[in-house]
């Protein structure tokens, strides 16, 4: 890593969590939730729409996102607004962005 030198106690400790952190990017809806939401607070009914996940799954994938305090949630009115909690894990998803998905050719 570029003559970096690293230190194997420092990752043994942090490793179970950073594990963690990577199995919520494992699932394919998670993941595209998490890539929408990393452009801002969006609503269910939104990401729904946006992303053509039905509601029960979009539900539990939520669900998940909540229980690993991945996103956080604030309600106005009937509407639940969602967004990422964790920085890191935001700056995780756009270095994948800008790994993964191809910019377009001007």
């Amino acid at each position: 890593m570029n003559g970096v030198v690293l230190d194997p106690d420092l990752m043994r400790a942090t490793a179970t969590g950073v594990v963690d952190k990577l199995k919520v990017l494992a699932n394919p809806d998670r993941l595209l939730l998490l890539c929408q939401l990393s452009q801002g607070e969006r609503c269910v009914s939104d990401l729904e729409q946006m992303l053509d996940i039905r509601q029960p799954t979009l539900s539990q994938q939520l669900g998940v996102l909540r229980t690993e305090n991945v996103v956080e949630t604030r309600r106005e009115g009937k509407y639940v607004y969602y967004r990422v909690a964790d920085q890191k894990l935001l700056k995780v998803l756009i270095t994948l962005y800008d790994l993964y998905c191809p910019k377009e050719q001007s």
